[in-house]
């Protein structure tokens, strides 16, 4: 597995980023989707990476710096050929040492609470992640959970 920073331009990333919005849009109220377009993506306070098996995209992920001691990671998506093959955890672990890197003291997210998501939360749990308020420009939603780590 290669992690490498990806400036959302390829086929592929493409592909895989509004297979990404589409998927949460089908499992959630509109309202209540929080991912990113391909635009928004593209913001200067935003590092995309994508995780490849030579020219096999298997997934992607970034943070975005919400100040300078506190990041959130975005946009996390395995491709479905991949699943269950420690993608996910290999990019968790790569965002969770740039965030060490660029001095964050507390990385968050936001992710869904239907049955779609409890993986992803127990991933997150796994590497320490616990539950906290909303952060940010978020607000209570009974579609979202809130998980930090401090660092």
């Amino acid at each position: 597995m290669e992690i490498r920073v990806d400036d959302l331009t390829g086929e592929k990333i493409t592909a895989l980023i509004h297979q990404h919005l589409s998927g949460m849009h089908d499992i959630t109220p509109a309202e209540s989707v929080h991912a990113l377009p391909l635009e928004k993506l593209k913001q200067p306070d935003i590092t995309f990476w994508s995780v490849w098996d030579q020219d096999d995209l298997m997934g992607c992920g970034a943070l975005k710096e919400l100040n300078p001691t506190h990041g959130e990671i975005k946009s996390m998506r395995t491709a479905s050929a991949h699943l269950r093959k420690g993608v996910a955890g290999k990019l968790i672990e790569h965002l969770l040492l740039e965030a060490r890197l660029r001095g964050y003291t507390r990385v968050s997210l936001e992710t869904g609470t239907s049955e779609e998501f409890v993986a992803a939360q127990r991933l997150y749990e796994k590497y320490g992640f616990t539950y906290c308020d909303p952060f940010a420009d978020y607000k209570l939603d009974p579609n979202s959970v809130f998980m930090k780590l401090d660092l």
